[in-house]
């Protein structure tokens, strides 16, 4: 077994990289209310290291909100083609805002502009209403570098709770978990 949560990620993330045809870095993004109602989206893992996993997204969506109330965070990959998944749990923090500086400038501008134009989460009266917001946004910024809005920016999730599911024959899958205790992860099996 493996003693490392993030060397085997690295492993597993880079052979979805190579087989996987559209996102491999998609991942499900599992929050609670304060009142313990869960929620769960796709999005797009953007970064990782020995310090966590970074997402990005409106400050003034429902998963933010749910993100303050309640930090601790699920995350699950699925790889349909390679028969595995990884879930992840921990505690999410906001990343620095020199962090989500960095990020939303190496993204198209398209999508900054919709960053913009975007009140995430909360009614649309119509496609033709956003349509509106966003042209109104390009105008604001015609041909000049679009700056990321203070209600956009990054989370990670430090987690303390790796599981790796490889598929087996008969569902006697493999499952090898690591728990965080302390500084140090435990690792073990788990019955399928």
């Amino acid at each position: 077994m493996n003693q490392d949560p993030f060397t085997k990620f690295g492993t597993w993330l880079a052979e979805a990289e190579a087989s996987e045809p559209n996102d491999p870095n998609a991942m499900v993004v599992a929050t609670a209310s304060a009142t313990g109602r869960p929620a769960a989206r796709v999005l797009l893992l953007k970064g990782w290291d020995r310090a966590g996993f970074v997402f990005y997204s409106n400050l003034e969506s429902r998963k933010a909100d749910e993100m303050r109330a309640n930090a601790q965070v699920s995350l699950l990959f699925h790889w349909k083609s390679l028969r595995r998944q990884i879930r992840i749990e921990g505690l999410v923090t906001q990343v620095s805002a020199a962090e989500a500086d960095e990020y939303f400038a190496s993204r198209p501008r398209v999508s900054k502009l919709g960053a913009w134009a975007s009140a995430q989460s909360r009614p649309l009266p119509s496609r033709e209403v956003f349509e509106a917001r966003l042209a109104e946004v390009e105008a604001r910024f015609p041909g000049e570098d679009v700056p990321r809005p203070e209600h956009w920016s990054g989370w990670r999730l430090v987690p303390d709770y790796v599981e790796f599911w490889q598929d087996r024959e008969f569902r006697l899958h493999d499952r090898e978990v690591f728990i965080r205790q302390g500084g140090t992860w435990q690792t073990g099996l788990l019955y399928p």
